[in-house]
Protein backbone atom coordinates (compact mmCIF):
# COMPACT_ATOMS: atom_id res chain seq x y z
CA UNK A 1 0.00 0.00 0.00
CA UNK A 2 1.17 3.58 -0.90
CA UNK A 3 0.82 6.70 0.93
CA UNK A 4 0.73 10.01 -1.39
CA UNK A 5 0.69 13.19 0.31
CA UNK A 6 -1.55 16.19 -1.80
CA UNK A 7 -1.34 19.77 -0.66
CA UNK A 8 -4.12 22.06 -1.36
CA UNK A 9 -6.73 24.71 0.25
CA UNK A 10 -7.12 22.88 3.79
CA UNK A 11 -3.72 21.33 4.50
CA UNK A 12 -2.00 18.42 3.25
CA UNK A 13 -4.29 15.03 2.72
CA UNK A 14 -3.07 11.98 2.49
CA UNK A 15 -4.49 8.97 0.86
CA UNK A 16 -4.15 5.74 0.83
CA UNK A 17 -4.47 3.11 -1.78
CA UNK A 18 -3.28 0.05 -3.65
CA UNK A 19 -3.86 0.82 -6.56
CA UNK A 20 -4.42 3.51 -9.23
CA UNK A 21 -6.87 3.75 -12.39
CA UNK A 22 -6.00 6.33 -15.03
CA UNK A 23 -8.67 7.47 -17.46
CA UNK A 24 -8.41 10.23 -19.99
CA UNK A 25 -11.30 11.56 -21.89
CA UNK A 26 -12.88 9.33 -24.76
CA UNK A 27 -12.40 11.48 -28.21
CA UNK A 28 -14.92 11.92 -30.97
CA UNK A 29 -13.66 9.12 -33.46
CA UNK A 30 -15.05 11.62 -36.23
CA UNK A 31 -11.74 13.69 -36.64
CA UNK A 32 -7.93 13.56 -36.23
CA UNK A 33 -6.44 14.37 -32.65
CA UNK A 34 -4.60 17.29 -32.70
CA UNK A 35 -2.38 19.01 -30.33
CA UNK A 36 -5.06 20.90 -28.44
CA UNK A 37 -6.57 17.46 -27.27
CA UNK A 38 -2.80 16.22 -26.32
CA UNK A 39 -2.09 19.27 -23.85
CA UNK A 40 -5.69 19.04 -22.08
CA UNK A 41 -5.90 14.96 -21.51
CA UNK A 42 -3.88 12.90 -23.05
CA UNK A 43 0.00 14.20 -21.93
CA UNK A 44 -0.78 15.19 -18.37
CA UNK A 45 -2.48 11.61 -17.94
CA UNK A 46 0.19 10.08 -19.55
CA UNK A 47 3.32 11.60 -17.62
CA UNK A 48 1.55 10.93 -14.31
CA UNK A 49 0.86 7.18 -15.48
CA UNK A 50 4.66 6.97 -16.29
CA UNK A 51 5.28 8.26 -12.77
CA UNK A 52 3.41 6.09 -11.37
CA UNK A 53 4.58 3.31 -13.01
CA UNK A 54 7.91 4.38 -11.92
CA UNK A 55 6.95 4.33 -8.41
CA UNK A 56 6.29 0.84 -8.68
CA UNK A 57 2.34 1.28 -7.88
CA UNK A 58 -0.47 -0.97 -9.43
CA UNK A 59 -1.78 1.99 -12.02
CA UNK A 60 -3.67 1.19 -15.13
CA UNK A 61 -4.28 3.50 -17.91
CA UNK A 62 -7.36 3.39 -19.57
CA UNK A 63 -8.75 5.69 -22.72
CA UNK A 64 -10.53 4.70 -26.21
CA UNK A 65 -12.89 6.24 -29.01
CA UNK A 66 -15.90 7.70 -28.47
CA UNK A 67 -18.13 6.12 -31.08
CA UNK A 68 -21.47 7.10 -30.74
CA UNK A 69 -23.82 10.45 -31.18
CA UNK A 70 -24.38 12.84 -33.58
CA UNK A 71 -21.21 14.15 -35.07
CA UNK A 72 -20.17 10.50 -36.21
CA UNK A 73 -23.64 10.21 -37.86
CA UNK A 74 -23.32 13.83 -38.71
CA UNK A 75 -19.87 13.36 -40.73
CA UNK A 76 -21.11 9.93 -42.09
CA UNK A 77 -24.25 11.98 -43.83
CA UNK A 78 -21.38 14.85 -44.71
CA UNK A 79 -19.46 11.98 -46.43
CA UNK A 80 -21.74 9.99 -47.80
CA UNK A 81 -20.98 6.72 -45.99
CA UNK A 82 -21.61 4.80 -42.88
CA UNK A 83 -21.16 5.64 -39.52
CA UNK A 84 -19.08 2.04 -38.93
CA UNK A 85 -16.59 3.91 -41.80
CA UNK A 86 -16.72 6.83 -39.63
CA UNK A 87 -15.74 5.44 -36.56
CA UNK A 88 -13.34 3.04 -38.45
CA UNK A 89 -11.42 5.37 -40.18
CA UNK A 90 -11.25 7.39 -37.47
CA UNK A 91 -9.98 4.93 -34.28
CA UNK A 92 -7.56 3.33 -36.48
CA UNK A 93 -6.08 6.90 -37.09
CA UNK A 94 -6.04 8.27 -33.68
CA UNK A 95 -5.04 4.96 -31.87
CA UNK A 96 -2.26 5.28 -34.07
CA UNK A 97 -1.43 8.81 -33.81
CA UNK A 98 -1.35 8.16 -29.60
CA UNK A 99 0.99 5.14 -29.86
CA UNK A 100 3.38 7.50 -31.82
CA UNK A 101 3.53 10.29 -29.39
CA UNK A 102 4.02 7.85 -26.48
CA UNK A 103 0.83 7.91 -25.04
CA UNK A 104 1.12 4.89 -23.03
CA UNK A 105 -2.59 3.56 -22.88
CA UNK A 106 -2.53 -0.52 -21.06
CA UNK A 107 -5.90 -0.37 -23.02
CA UNK A 108 -7.32 2.09 -26.18
CA UNK A 109 -11.26 0.66 -26.67
CA UNK A 110 -14.05 1.32 -28.62
CA UNK A 111 -17.68 2.01 -27.24
CA UNK A 112 -18.78 0.40 -30.44
CA UNK A 113 -18.16 -3.12 -29.13
CA UNK A 114 -21.08 -5.00 -28.05
CA UNK A 115 -19.61 -5.14 -24.27
CA UNK A 116 -20.30 -1.65 -24.20
CA UNK A 117 -23.94 -2.46 -25.19
CA UNK A 118 -24.11 -4.61 -22.09
CA UNK A 119 -22.19 -2.77 -19.56
CA UNK A 120 -24.12 0.80 -20.37
CA UNK A 121 -27.78 -1.10 -20.25
CA UNK A 122 -27.00 -2.55 -16.94
CA UNK A 123 -26.34 0.90 -15.91
CA UNK A 124 -29.14 2.33 -17.66
CA UNK A 125 -31.11 -0.50 -15.68
CA UNK A 126 -29.81 0.16 -12.18
CA UNK A 127 -30.43 3.56 -12.28
CA UNK A 128 -34.08 2.48 -13.84
CA UNK A 129 -34.70 0.20 -11.25
CA UNK A 130 -33.66 2.54 -8.39
CA UNK A 131 -36.28 4.83 -9.96
CA UNK A 132 -33.52 7.36 -10.86
CA UNK A 133 -34.75 7.62 -14.55
CA UNK A 134 -38.16 8.98 -15.60
CA UNK A 135 -39.49 9.61 -19.06
CA UNK A 136 -41.32 12.73 -20.46
CA UNK A 137 -42.75 14.50 -23.55
CA UNK A 138 -39.93 17.52 -25.17
CA UNK A 139 -40.39 19.80 -27.68
CA UNK A 140 -37.48 19.35 -29.93
CA UNK A 141 -36.62 20.72 -33.24
CA UNK A 142 -38.54 18.87 -36.33
CA UNK A 143 -37.28 19.02 -39.87
CA UNK A 144 -40.61 18.59 -42.33
CA UNK A 145 -38.21 18.25 -45.34
CA UNK A 146 -36.16 15.67 -43.63
CA UNK A 147 -38.68 13.90 -41.39
CA UNK A 148 -36.66 13.41 -38.50
CA UNK A 149 -35.73 15.10 -35.49
CA UNK A 150 -32.77 17.66 -35.34
CA UNK A 151 -30.88 16.66 -32.10
CA UNK A 152 -27.75 18.86 -31.25
CA UNK A 153 -25.83 19.63 -34.33
CA UNK A 154 -28.07 18.73 -36.54
CA UNK A 155 -29.84 21.53 -36.21
CA UNK A 156 -27.47 25.32 -35.94
CA UNK A 157 -28.84 28.84 -35.28
CA UNK A 158 -28.09 32.06 -33.03
CA UNK A 159 -26.93 31.28 -29.09
CA UNK A 160 -29.63 32.72 -26.87
CA UNK A 161 -26.65 33.81 -24.66
CA UNK A 162 -24.15 35.66 -27.00
CA UNK A 163 -25.13 35.67 -29.98
CA UNK A 164 -22.98 33.27 -32.05
CA UNK A 165 -24.95 32.95 -35.29
CA UNK A 166 -23.39 29.57 -36.10
CA UNK A 167 -24.15 27.58 -32.11
CA UNK A 168 -24.92 24.28 -32.14
CA UNK A 169 -28.69 22.98 -31.33
CA UNK A 170 -28.17 22.79 -27.05
CA UNK A 171 -24.80 24.47 -26.90
CA UNK A 172 -22.79 26.94 -27.86
CA UNK A 173 -19.64 26.60 -29.41
CA UNK A 174 -18.21 30.31 -29.02
CA UNK A 175 -19.25 30.88 -24.83
CA UNK A 176 -19.88 27.20 -23.95
CA UNK A 177 -23.26 28.13 -22.55
CA UNK A 178 -25.73 25.11 -22.60
CA UNK A 179 -29.79 25.24 -23.01
CA UNK A 180 -33.00 24.24 -24.06
CA UNK A 181 -33.81 23.25 -27.99
CA UNK A 182 -36.31 25.52 -27.82
CA UNK A 183 -33.98 28.64 -26.40
CA UNK A 184 -31.80 28.86 -29.83
CA UNK A 185 -32.63 31.74 -31.93
CA UNK A 186 -33.72 31.60 -35.93
CA UNK A 187 -32.61 27.53 -35.90
CA UNK A 188 -32.04 26.06 -39.51
CA UNK A 189 -31.44 22.81 -40.25
CA UNK A 190 -27.92 21.35 -40.34
CA UNK A 191 -28.19 18.37 -42.66
CA UNK A 192 -26.77 18.38 -45.68
CA UNK A 193 -29.47 18.79 -48.89
CA UNK A 194 -31.83 20.40 -46.00
CA UNK A 195 -32.49 23.87 -46.18
CA UNK A 196 -35.68 23.69 -44.32
CA UNK A 197 -36.52 25.67 -40.96
CA UNK A 198 -37.32 23.23 -38.34
CA UNK A 199 -40.16 23.40 -36.16
CA UNK A 200 -40.89 22.57 -32.88
CA UNK A 201 -42.23 19.49 -31.78
CA UNK A 202 -43.14 17.26 -29.25
CA UNK A 203 -41.11 13.90 -28.91
CA UNK A 204 -41.32 11.24 -25.44
CA UNK A 205 -37.87 10.91 -24.11
CA UNK A 206 -35.99 9.59 -20.69
CA UNK A 207 -34.27 11.90 -17.74
CA UNK A 208 -31.81 11.15 -15.18
CA UNK A 209 -33.10 12.66 -12.38
CA UNK A 210 -29.21 14.38 -10.91
CA UNK A 211 -31.23 16.47 -8.72
CA UNK A 212 -31.80 13.19 -6.68
CA UNK A 213 -27.46 13.11 -6.24
CA UNK A 214 -27.18 16.67 -5.64
CA UNK A 215 -26.28 16.54 -1.63
CA UNK A 216 -23.84 13.14 -2.33
CA UNK A 217 -22.62 15.08 -5.14
CA UNK A 218 -21.95 18.01 -3.05
CA UNK A 219 -20.76 16.13 0.00
CA UNK A 220 -18.21 14.76 -2.78
CA UNK A 221 -16.83 17.75 -3.84
CA UNK A 222 -16.57 19.18 -0.67
CA UNK A 223 -13.91 16.12 0.56
CA UNK A 224 -11.77 17.20 -2.33
CA UNK A 225 -10.45 21.14 -1.59
CA UNK A 226 -7.57 20.76 -2.99
CA UNK A 227 -8.87 20.24 -6.53
CA UNK A 228 -7.94 22.83 -9.31
CA UNK A 229 -10.53 25.74 -8.83
CA UNK A 230 -11.70 25.57 -12.58
CA UNK A 231 -13.22 22.28 -11.84
CA UNK A 232 -14.61 22.91 -7.78
CA UNK A 233 -15.91 26.07 -9.40
CA UNK A 234 -17.61 24.29 -12.31
CA UNK A 235 -18.65 21.41 -10.79
CA UNK A 236 -20.28 23.46 -7.59
CA UNK A 237 -22.22 25.59 -9.86
CA UNK A 238 -23.97 22.32 -11.69
CA UNK A 239 -24.70 21.13 -8.39
CA UNK A 240 -25.90 24.22 -6.93
CA UNK A 241 -28.65 24.30 -10.00
CA UNK A 242 -28.66 20.70 -10.64
CA UNK A 243 -31.42 19.90 -13.22
CA UNK A 244 -32.32 16.08 -14.58
CA UNK A 245 -30.37 15.63 -18.08
CA UNK A 246 -32.18 13.90 -21.08
CA UNK A 247 -30.03 10.70 -21.80
CA UNK A 248 -32.07 9.50 -24.74
CA UNK A 249 -31.84 10.78 -28.36
CA UNK A 250 -34.15 10.02 -31.49
CA UNK A 251 -31.59 8.33 -33.68
CA UNK A 252 -30.57 4.75 -34.53
CA UNK A 253 -27.02 4.96 -34.19
CA UNK A 254 -26.35 4.32 -30.46
CA UNK A 255 -26.68 2.22 -27.33
CA UNK A 256 -30.25 0.60 -27.43
CA UNK A 257 -32.18 1.41 -24.41
CA UNK A 258 -33.38 -1.66 -22.94
CA UNK A 259 -36.98 -1.15 -21.92
CA UNK A 260 -39.93 -2.99 -23.26
CA UNK A 261 -41.37 0.57 -24.89
CA UNK A 262 -42.31 1.16 -28.14
CA UNK A 263 -41.53 4.71 -28.09
CA UNK A 264 -37.38 3.32 -26.69
CA UNK A 265 -37.31 1.44 -29.87
CA UNK A 266 -37.02 4.35 -31.90
CA UNK A 267 -34.58 5.56 -29.88
CA UNK A 268 -31.22 5.36 -28.59
CA UNK A 269 -28.91 6.40 -25.63
CA UNK A 270 -27.38 10.10 -25.75
CA UNK A 271 -23.96 10.06 -26.36
CA UNK A 272 -23.06 11.29 -23.11
CA UNK A 273 -24.72 9.13 -20.96
CA UNK A 274 -22.66 6.20 -22.79
CA UNK A 275 -18.82 7.34 -23.52
CA UNK A 276 -17.94 7.71 -20.01
CA UNK A 277 -19.02 4.13 -19.13
CA UNK A 278 -16.97 3.15 -21.87
CA UNK A 279 -13.93 3.35 -18.63
CA UNK A 280 -15.53 0.51 -17.32
CA UNK A 281 -15.99 -1.35 -20.70
CA UNK A 282 -12.17 -0.96 -21.54
CA UNK A 283 -11.27 -2.26 -18.62
CA UNK A 284 -13.43 -5.37 -18.22
CA UNK A 285 -11.64 -5.84 -22.11
CA UNK A 286 -8.41 -5.42 -20.35
CA UNK A 287 -9.51 -8.08 -18.03
CA UNK A 288 -10.64 -10.42 -20.88
CA UNK A 289 -7.41 -9.99 -23.48
CA UNK A 290 -4.53 -9.83 -20.26
CA UNK A 291 -5.90 -11.50 -17.35
CA UNK A 292 -7.86 -13.92 -18.82
CA UNK A 293 -10.78 -12.72 -16.21
CA UNK A 294 -14.01 -11.15 -17.24
CA UNK A 295 -14.10 -9.86 -13.61
CA UNK A 296 -11.28 -8.38 -13.37
CA UNK A 297 -11.98 -5.07 -13.78
CA UNK A 298 -13.86 -5.29 -10.46
CA UNK A 299 -10.39 -4.67 -8.47
CA UNK A 300 -10.32 -1.27 -10.62
CA UNK A 301 -13.86 0.07 -10.05
CA UNK A 302 -15.56 -1.55 -6.63
CA UNK A 303 -12.18 -2.26 -4.54
CA UNK A 304 -12.08 1.17 -2.36
CA UNK A 305 -8.59 1.13 -2.13
CA UNK A 306 -8.28 1.91 -5.98
CA UNK A 307 -7.64 5.64 -6.68
CA UNK A 308 -9.23 7.08 -9.77
CA UNK A 309 -8.44 9.93 -11.28
CA UNK A 310 -10.04 11.41 -14.54
CA UNK A 311 -7.77 13.58 -17.05
CA UNK A 312 -10.04 16.38 -19.26
CA UNK A 313 -10.24 19.34 -20.75
CA UNK A 314 -12.42 22.11 -19.55
CA UNK A 315 -15.23 21.30 -21.73
CA UNK A 316 -15.78 17.95 -20.37
CA UNK A 317 -15.63 19.02 -16.10
CA UNK A 318 -19.46 18.75 -15.77
CA UNK A 319 -19.45 15.34 -17.22
CA UNK A 320 -16.81 14.24 -14.70
CA UNK A 321 -17.59 16.20 -11.60
CA UNK A 322 -21.13 15.94 -11.56
CA UNK A 323 -23.00 13.91 -14.50
CA UNK A 324 -20.52 10.74 -14.19
CA UNK A 325 -20.28 10.15 -10.57
CA UNK A 326 -23.56 10.53 -10.44
CA UNK A 327 -24.19 7.66 -12.37
CA UNK A 328 -21.79 6.23 -10.77
CA UNK A 329 -23.56 6.49 -6.94
CA UNK A 330 -26.65 4.97 -8.78
CA UNK A 331 -24.66 1.99 -9.37
CA UNK A 332 -24.15 1.68 -5.49
CA UNK A 333 -20.54 -0.24 -5.71
CA UNK A 334 -18.34 1.93 -7.47
CA UNK A 335 -15.17 3.66 -6.41
CA UNK A 336 -15.32 7.52 -7.15
CA UNK A 337 -12.60 9.60 -8.41
CA UNK A 338 -10.09 11.18 -5.83
CA UNK A 339 -8.73 13.55 -8.39
CA UNK A 340 -10.61 14.73 -11.42
CA UNK A 341 -8.37 16.34 -13.75
CA UNK A 342 -9.42 19.42 -16.02
CA UNK A 343 -6.92 21.57 -17.85
CA UNK A 344 -7.94 24.81 -19.87
CA UNK A 345 -8.11 25.34 -23.82
CA UNK A 346 -4.80 25.48 -25.98
CA UNK A 347 -5.53 28.20 -28.29
CA UNK A 348 -2.81 29.61 -31.26
CA UNK A 349 -0.93 32.56 -31.28
CA UNK A 350 -1.46 34.01 -34.53
CA UNK A 351 1.29 35.74 -35.78
CA UNK A 352 0.29 38.27 -38.27
CA UNK A 353 -2.01 39.79 -35.77
CA UNK A 354 -0.31 39.10 -32.20
CA UNK A 355 -3.38 37.35 -30.99
CA UNK A 356 -4.38 34.55 -29.24
CA UNK A 357 -7.53 32.47 -30.84
CA UNK A 358 -9.00 29.78 -30.55
CA UNK A 359 -7.96 26.49 -32.22
CA UNK A 360 -9.68 24.22 -33.84
CA UNK A 361 -9.50 22.36 -37.24
CA UNK A 362 -12.96 23.67 -38.52
CA UNK A 363 -11.02 27.07 -38.49
CA UNK A 364 -7.82 25.49 -39.59
CA UNK A 365 -5.29 27.01 -37.20
CA UNK A 366 -4.72 23.72 -35.37
CA UNK A 367 -2.08 21.52 -35.99
CA UNK A 368 -2.72 17.60 -36.05
CA UNK A 369 -0.64 15.06 -33.92
CA UNK A 370 0.05 13.54 -37.42
CA UNK A 371 1.53 16.22 -38.87
CA UNK A 372 3.60 17.60 -35.56
CA UNK A 373 4.99 13.94 -35.52
CA UNK A 374 6.24 14.05 -39.05
CA UNK A 375 8.35 17.23 -38.26
CA UNK A 376 9.68 16.66 -34.72
CA UNK A 377 10.61 13.78 -32.79
CA UNK A 378 7.69 13.00 -30.12
CA UNK A 379 9.86 14.14 -27.07
CA UNK A 380 9.84 17.85 -28.65
CA UNK A 381 6.49 17.93 -29.15
CA UNK A 382 6.00 16.10 -25.00
CA UNK A 383 8.18 18.83 -23.41
CA UNK A 384 7.03 21.86 -25.10
CA UNK A 385 3.29 21.17 -24.51
CA UNK A 386 3.71 20.07 -21.04
CA UNK A 387 6.07 22.97 -20.83
CA UNK A 388 2.84 25.16 -21.60
CA UNK A 389 0.11 23.05 -20.04
CA UNK A 390 -2.97 24.89 -19.54
CA UNK A 391 -3.38 23.92 -15.69
CA UNK A 392 -4.87 27.50 -15.06
CA UNK A 393 -5.58 29.30 -18.10
CA UNK A 394 -5.47 29.55 -21.33
CA UNK A 395 -2.11 28.77 -23.16
CA UNK A 396 -0.59 29.45 -26.71
CA UNK A 397 1.15 27.70 -28.92
CA UNK A 398 3.39 30.42 -30.30
CA UNK A 399 5.97 28.82 -33.12
CA UNK A 400 8.72 31.14 -31.53
CA UNK A 401 8.02 30.18 -28.11
CA UNK A 402 8.20 26.65 -29.27
CA UNK A 403 12.11 27.12 -30.76
CA UNK A 404 12.83 29.43 -27.37
CA UNK A 405 11.92 27.21 -25.07
CA UNK A 406 12.73 23.85 -26.65
CA UNK A 407 16.34 25.13 -27.38
CA UNK A 408 16.85 27.28 -24.87
CA UNK A 409 15.88 25.11 -22.01
CA UNK A 410 16.04 20.91 -23.42
CA UNK A 411 18.96 21.62 -25.62
CA UNK A 412 21.06 24.38 -24.17
CA UNK A 413 20.65 23.27 -20.07
CA UNK A 414 19.77 19.94 -19.26
CA UNK A 415 20.90 18.32 -23.15
CA UNK A 416 24.44 20.31 -23.05
CA UNK A 417 25.05 19.57 -19.46
CA UNK A 418 24.73 16.10 -20.17
CA UNK A 419 26.85 15.68 -23.35
CA UNK A 420 29.75 17.91 -21.76
CA UNK A 421 29.98 15.78 -18.62
CA UNK A 422 29.71 12.71 -20.33
CA UNK A 423 31.99 13.29 -22.91
CA UNK A 424 34.54 14.40 -20.74
CA UNK A 425 33.95 11.78 -18.46
CA UNK A 426 34.56 9.19 -21.41
CA UNK A 427 37.41 10.70 -22.43
CA UNK A 428 39.60 11.42 -19.84
CA UNK A 429 38.31 8.12 -17.11
CA UNK A 430 38.57 5.26 -19.40
CA UNK A 431 34.91 5.29 -20.34
CA UNK A 432 33.87 4.60 -16.85
CA UNK A 433 32.24 7.00 -14.22
CA UNK A 434 35.77 8.63 -12.62
CA UNK A 435 36.68 8.39 -8.85
CA UNK A 436 35.13 10.46 -6.05
CA UNK A 437 38.04 11.61 -4.52
CA UNK A 438 38.00 14.24 -1.73
CA UNK A 439 34.95 16.28 -1.88
CA UNK A 440 34.77 20.06 -1.26
CA UNK A 441 31.03 21.69 -0.24
CA UNK A 442 30.17 22.67 -3.48
CA UNK A 443 30.39 19.45 -4.17
CA UNK A 444 28.78 18.08 -1.20
CA UNK A 445 26.13 21.04 -1.70
CA UNK A 446 25.19 19.58 -5.28
CA UNK A 447 25.17 16.41 -4.33
CA UNK A 448 22.76 16.78 -1.22
CA UNK A 449 20.56 18.75 -3.94
CA UNK A 450 20.06 15.67 -6.17
CA UNK A 451 17.81 13.61 -3.81
CA UNK A 452 16.12 17.05 -2.49
CA UNK A 453 15.07 17.80 -6.26
CA UNK A 454 14.18 14.43 -7.56
CA UNK A 455 11.56 14.34 -4.33
CA UNK A 456 10.21 17.75 -5.51
CA UNK A 457 9.97 16.54 -8.73
CA UNK A 458 7.98 13.60 -8.00
CA UNK A 459 5.76 16.02 -5.21
CA UNK A 460 4.94 17.99 -8.17
CA UNK A 461 3.92 14.98 -10.33
CA UNK A 462 1.69 13.22 -7.74
CA UNK A 463 -0.25 16.60 -7.15
CA UNK A 464 -0.60 16.93 -11.27
CA UNK A 465 1.86 19.70 -11.41
CA UNK A 466 3.46 18.92 -14.56
CA UNK A 467 4.58 22.40 -15.61
CA UNK A 468 6.03 22.86 -12.20
CA UNK A 469 7.58 19.52 -12.58
CA UNK A 470 9.22 19.84 -15.95
CA UNK A 471 10.44 23.50 -14.66
CA UNK A 472 11.99 21.65 -11.51
CA UNK A 473 13.57 19.11 -13.76
CA UNK A 474 14.93 21.95 -15.97
CA UNK A 475 16.01 23.71 -12.04
CA UNK A 476 18.20 20.53 -11.77
CA UNK A 477 19.99 20.95 -15.18
CA UNK A 478 20.28 24.70 -14.29
CA UNK A 479 22.45 24.28 -10.74
CA UNK A 480 24.92 21.61 -12.59
CA UNK A 481 25.64 23.81 -14.94
CA UNK A 482 26.34 26.80 -12.69
CA UNK A 483 28.04 23.84 -10.78
CA UNK A 484 30.24 22.65 -13.73
CA UNK A 485 31.45 26.40 -15.02
CA UNK A 486 32.58 26.85 -11.52
CA UNK A 487 34.70 23.76 -11.52
CA UNK A 488 35.84 24.33 -15.02
CA UNK A 489 37.15 20.71 -15.59
CA UNK A 490 38.19 21.60 -18.78
CA UNK A 491 41.06 23.91 -17.00
CA UNK A 492 41.78 21.37 -14.10
CA UNK A 493 42.52 18.47 -16.36
CA UNK A 494 45.75 20.10 -17.18
CA UNK A 495 46.57 20.96 -13.74
CA UNK A 496 44.96 18.47 -11.11
CA UNK A 497 43.16 15.17 -12.86
CA UNK A 498 42.24 13.82 -9.15
CA UNK A 499 39.83 17.26 -9.15
CA UNK A 500 38.41 16.77 -12.54
CA UNK A 501 37.30 13.36 -11.83
CA UNK A 502 35.94 14.40 -8.73
CA UNK A 503 33.74 17.30 -10.42
CA UNK A 504 32.67 14.59 -13.17
CA UNK A 505 31.76 11.97 -10.51
CA UNK A 506 29.40 14.58 -8.99
CA UNK A 507 28.14 15.55 -12.74
CA UNK A 508 27.53 11.34 -13.43
CA UNK A 509 24.93 11.14 -10.56
CA UNK A 510 23.27 14.82 -11.52
CA UNK A 511 23.10 12.63 -15.14
CA UNK A 512 21.94 9.47 -13.59
CA UNK A 513 18.89 11.71 -11.72
CA UNK A 514 18.31 13.73 -15.09
CA UNK A 515 18.11 10.51 -16.58
CA UNK A 516 15.11 9.63 -13.78
CA UNK A 517 13.27 12.41 -13.90
CA UNK A 518 13.14 12.77 -17.79
CA UNK A 519 11.18 9.66 -18.39
CA UNK A 520 7.57 10.44 -17.70
CA UNK A 521 8.47 13.74 -19.92
CA UNK A 522 11.07 12.85 -23.10
CA UNK A 523 10.67 8.98 -22.58
CA UNK A 524 12.55 8.17 -25.79
CA UNK A 525 15.72 10.74 -24.58
CA UNK A 526 15.86 9.01 -21.23
CA UNK A 527 16.30 5.47 -22.43
CA UNK A 528 19.05 6.31 -25.02
CA UNK A 529 20.27 7.88 -21.89
CA UNK A 530 20.08 5.08 -19.79
CA UNK A 531 21.64 2.87 -22.54
CA UNK A 532 24.38 5.61 -22.26
CA UNK A 533 24.88 4.98 -18.65
CA UNK A 534 24.15 1.11 -18.42
CA UNK A 535 21.26 1.06 -16.43
CA UNK A 536 17.38 0.25 -17.00
CA UNK A 537 14.56 2.56 -16.14
CA UNK A 538 11.82 0.45 -14.22
CA UNK A 539 8.47 0.26 -16.44
CA UNK A 540 6.55 -1.15 -14.09
CA UNK A 541 2.46 -1.68 -14.92
CA UNK A 542 -0.81 -3.01 -13.56
CA UNK A 543 1.50 -5.69 -11.43
CA UNK A 544 3.28 -3.42 -9.87
CA UNK A 545 6.78 -3.35 -8.76
CA UNK A 546 9.77 -1.77 -6.56
CA UNK A 547 10.10 2.11 -6.26
CA UNK A 548 12.10 2.72 -9.01
CA UNK A 549 12.08 6.32 -9.27
CA UNK A 550 13.97 6.59 -6.05
CA UNK A 551 16.74 4.83 -7.85
CA UNK A 552 17.72 8.23 -9.19
CA UNK A 553 19.22 8.88 -5.83
CA UNK A 554 21.88 5.91 -5.69
CA UNK A 555 25.35 6.62 -6.94
CA UNK A 556 26.66 5.54 -9.84
CA UNK A 557 29.63 3.83 -8.31
CA UNK A 558 33.44 4.85 -9.67
CA UNK A 559 34.49 2.65 -12.58
CA UNK A 560 30.79 2.23 -14.19
CA UNK A 561 30.96 1.63 -17.59
CA UNK A 562 29.89 4.49 -19.85
CA UNK A 563 29.41 4.57 -23.85
CA UNK A 564 30.33 7.06 -25.36
CA UNK A 565 27.19 9.97 -25.26
CA UNK A 566 24.74 10.93 -28.22
CA UNK A 567 23.13 13.90 -28.62
CA UNK A 568 19.75 13.25 -26.98
CA UNK A 569 18.32 16.84 -27.99
CA UNK A 570 19.28 18.13 -31.49
CA UNK A 571 18.53 21.45 -31.94
CA UNK A 572 15.56 22.78 -33.86
CA UNK A 573 17.03 25.40 -36.95
CA UNK A 574 14.97 28.83 -37.23
CA UNK A 575 14.46 28.35 -40.21
CA UNK A 576 12.80 25.08 -40.37
CA UNK A 577 11.08 26.57 -37.44
CA UNK A 578 9.71 29.82 -40.55
CA UNK A 579 8.92 27.49 -42.77
CA UNK A 580 6.60 25.26 -40.49
CA UNK A 581 4.83 28.15 -38.82
CA UNK A 582 4.10 29.69 -42.84
CA UNK A 583 2.75 26.23 -43.28
CA UNK A 584 0.40 26.25 -40.32
CA UNK A 585 -0.62 29.61 -41.10
CA UNK A 586 -1.65 28.69 -44.58
CA UNK A 587 -3.91 26.04 -42.86
CA UNK A 588 -1.48 22.59 -43.94
CA UNK A 589 -0.52 21.86 -40.86
CA UNK A 590 -3.96 18.65 -40.24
Amino acid sequence: MSTETQTGAAGPKTTDFERVLVTSALPYANGHIHLGHIAGAYLPADIYVRYMRMRGEKVLYIGGSDEFGVPITLTALKEGISPQEVIDRYHFANKEAFERLGISYDMYGRTSWELHVDTTQTFFKALDDDGKIYAEEVELWYSEQSDRFLPDRYVRGTCPKCGYTNANGDECESCGAQYAAHDLVEPRANIPGDSSMPILKKSRHWFLDLPEFKEPLKTWVDEHPEWRANVRGIALGWINDLRARCITRDTDWGVPIPLDDPDAAKKRIYVWFDAPIGYVTNTRQWGIEQENDDTAWEQWWKNPKTRLLHFIGKDNIPFHAVIFPAMLMGQGDYVLADQVVGNEYLNVYNRQTGKSEKGSKSRGNMISVKWALDQFPRDVIRYYLCAIAPESKDADFDWDDFMNRYNGELCDVVGNFIHRSLTMAVKNFAQAVPPEGTLDAEDEALLAYIPEQVDAIGESLSNCRFRQAIERVIELGRKANVYFDGKAPWVTRKTDLDRTGTTLYVCCQVVKALCHVLAPFTPDAAERLGQTLGITLPEGGPEGGEDGWNLAKIHLPAGHALEKPQVLFPKVDPDVIAELAAAHERGEAF
